[in-house]
Protein backbone atom coordinates (compact mmCIF):
# COMPACT_ATOMS: atom_id res chain seq x y z
CA UNK A 1 0.00 0.00 0.00
CA UNK A 2 1.16 2.86 -0.41
CA UNK A 3 0.78 6.58 1.15
CA UNK A 4 0.04 9.04 -0.30
CA UNK A 5 0.07 12.55 1.23
CA UNK A 6 -2.91 14.73 -0.65
CA UNK A 7 -1.56 17.89 2.04
CA UNK A 8 -1.21 21.16 -0.28
CA UNK A 9 1.58 23.64 -0.34
CA UNK A 10 1.10 28.06 -0.89
CA UNK A 11 4.32 28.23 -2.91
CA UNK A 12 3.32 31.83 -3.25
CA UNK A 13 4.49 32.73 0.19
CA UNK A 14 7.83 31.50 -0.23
CA UNK A 15 8.36 33.54 -3.58
CA UNK A 16 10.22 36.35 -3.79
CA UNK A 17 9.04 39.71 -4.91
CA UNK A 18 10.82 41.62 -6.61
CA UNK A 19 10.86 45.48 -5.30
CA UNK A 20 11.68 47.75 -7.08
CA UNK A 21 14.17 50.32 -5.18
CA UNK A 22 14.17 53.73 -6.85
CA UNK A 23 17.41 54.63 -6.24
CA UNK A 24 18.24 57.78 -4.65
CA UNK A 25 20.51 59.98 -5.45
CA UNK A 26 23.33 61.19 -3.40
CA UNK A 27 21.54 64.92 -2.70
CA UNK A 28 18.67 63.15 -1.83
CA UNK A 29 20.48 61.01 0.49
CA UNK A 30 22.17 63.71 1.68
CA UNK A 31 18.78 65.86 2.82
CA UNK A 32 17.57 63.14 4.63
CA UNK A 33 19.93 62.81 6.98
CA UNK A 34 20.30 66.21 7.09
CA UNK A 35 16.64 66.57 8.33
CA UNK A 36 16.89 63.88 10.87
CA UNK A 37 20.01 65.58 12.13
CA UNK A 38 17.74 68.67 12.31
CA UNK A 39 15.01 66.77 13.76
CA UNK A 40 17.32 65.19 16.14
CA UNK A 41 18.96 68.36 17.63
CA UNK A 42 15.57 69.72 17.98
CA UNK A 43 14.32 66.73 20.02
CA UNK A 44 17.36 67.07 22.15
CA UNK A 45 17.25 71.67 21.88
CA UNK A 46 13.50 70.58 23.78
CA UNK A 47 14.56 68.30 26.35
CA UNK A 48 17.53 70.54 27.23
CA UNK A 49 14.85 73.66 27.38
CA UNK A 50 12.90 71.23 29.85
CA UNK A 51 15.75 70.25 31.67
CA UNK A 52 16.87 73.96 32.42
CA UNK A 53 13.68 74.97 32.79
CA UNK A 54 13.06 72.85 35.67
CA UNK A 55 16.19 73.32 37.25
CA UNK A 56 15.98 76.67 37.15
CA UNK A 57 12.95 76.62 38.97
CA UNK A 58 14.44 74.12 41.13
CA UNK A 59 17.07 76.59 42.06
CA UNK A 60 14.50 78.83 42.39
CA UNK A 61 12.82 77.16 45.06
CA UNK A 62 16.22 76.47 47.08
CA UNK A 63 17.22 79.76 47.02
CA UNK A 64 13.67 81.01 48.01
CA UNK A 65 13.96 78.60 51.01
CA UNK A 66 17.33 79.50 52.04
CA UNK A 67 16.84 82.99 52.00
CA UNK A 68 13.74 82.67 54.38
CA UNK A 69 15.96 80.70 56.78
CA UNK A 70 18.49 83.91 56.49
CA UNK A 71 15.95 86.08 57.41
CA UNK A 72 14.67 83.53 59.95
CA UNK A 73 17.65 83.22 61.88
CA UNK A 74 17.97 87.16 62.01
CA UNK A 75 14.67 87.61 63.15
CA UNK A 76 15.95 85.13 65.76
CA UNK A 77 18.75 86.66 66.92
CA UNK A 78 17.12 89.99 67.10
CA UNK A 79 14.58 88.67 69.32
CA UNK A 80 16.93 86.94 71.65
CA UNK A 81 18.98 90.12 71.65
CA UNK A 82 15.82 92.18 72.39
CA UNK A 83 14.78 89.76 75.09
CA UNK A 84 18.22 90.24 76.88
CA UNK A 85 17.52 94.00 76.87
CA UNK A 86 14.38 93.68 78.56
CA UNK A 87 15.32 91.08 81.14
CA UNK A 88 18.29 93.53 81.94
CA UNK A 89 15.68 96.35 81.70
CA UNK A 90 13.44 94.44 84.23
CA UNK A 91 16.40 93.98 86.44
CA UNK A 92 17.11 97.48 86.61
CA UNK A 93 13.58 98.51 87.66
CA UNK A 94 13.63 96.43 90.23
CA UNK A 95 16.81 97.59 91.61
CA UNK A 96 15.55 101.30 91.13
CA UNK A 97 12.00 100.20 93.05
CA UNK A 98 13.83 98.83 96.09
CA UNK A 99 15.74 101.67 96.62
CA UNK A 100 12.66 103.63 96.35
CA UNK A 101 10.91 101.76 98.96
CA UNK A 102 13.98 101.63 101.29
CA UNK A 103 14.04 105.76 100.72
CA UNK A 104 10.23 106.38 101.30
CA UNK A 105 9.82 103.16 103.93
CA UNK A 106 6.72 103.93 106.41
CA UNK A 107 9.76 103.84 109.07
CA UNK A 108 12.00 106.40 107.29
CA UNK A 109 9.04 109.17 106.45
CA UNK A 110 8.15 108.45 110.30
CA UNK A 111 11.58 109.65 111.10
CA UNK A 112 12.11 112.25 108.92
CA UNK A 113 8.68 113.71 110.28
CA UNK A 114 9.59 113.85 113.31
CA UNK A 115 13.20 115.43 113.51
CA UNK A 116 12.86 117.58 110.36
CA UNK A 117 9.48 118.61 110.36
CA UNK A 118 8.88 118.15 114.47
CA UNK A 119 5.73 116.01 113.91
CA UNK A 120 4.44 113.38 116.28
CA UNK A 121 1.81 110.40 116.19
CA UNK A 122 -1.59 111.56 116.64
CA UNK A 123 -2.85 110.70 120.27
CA UNK A 124 -5.88 109.04 120.98
CA UNK A 125 -7.45 112.85 122.07
CA UNK A 126 -6.53 114.70 118.65
CA UNK A 127 -9.13 111.40 116.83
CA UNK A 128 -12.32 112.43 116.28
CA UNK A 129 -14.64 109.19 115.06
CA UNK A 130 -18.12 109.64 113.00
CA UNK A 131 -20.50 107.55 112.58
CA UNK A 132 -22.25 107.11 109.33
CA UNK A 133 -24.95 104.26 110.39
CA UNK A 134 -27.68 107.00 110.44
CA UNK A 135 -27.29 106.76 106.21
CA UNK A 136 -27.09 108.87 103.72
CA UNK A 137 -29.90 111.90 103.62
CA UNK A 138 -30.52 113.83 100.00
CA UNK A 139 -33.41 116.84 100.20
CA UNK A 140 -34.53 118.14 97.61
CA UNK A 141 -34.90 121.65 97.08
CA UNK A 142 -38.48 123.41 96.65
CA UNK A 143 -38.85 125.19 93.08
CA UNK A 144 -39.89 128.53 93.43
CA UNK A 145 -42.50 128.01 90.82
CA UNK A 146 -44.21 125.73 88.21
CA UNK A 147 -46.30 126.21 85.27
CA UNK A 148 -49.36 124.02 84.52
CA UNK A 149 -47.42 122.38 82.19
CA UNK A 150 -44.91 120.68 85.34
CA UNK A 151 -47.79 120.09 87.41
CA UNK A 152 -49.59 118.04 85.50
CA UNK A 153 -46.40 115.72 84.24
CA UNK A 154 -45.97 115.72 88.08
CA UNK A 155 -49.41 113.91 88.91
CA UNK A 156 -48.94 111.73 85.53
CA UNK A 157 -45.77 110.34 86.73
CA UNK A 158 -46.90 109.85 90.53
CA UNK A 159 -49.94 108.10 89.24
CA UNK A 160 -47.01 105.46 87.80
CA UNK A 161 -44.79 104.87 90.55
Amino acid sequence: MAFINEEAYDISLFETEVVDIEEKTEDEVVAEETKEIEQKKKIKVKRFAKVATAVAISLLFVGLVLNGQARLTELNNQISSEQTKLEEQKSLYIQTQMKVESKYSSDVVEESAQNQLGMSRADSYQKEYISLSEGDKAEVAASGGSNIFETIANTIAGLWS
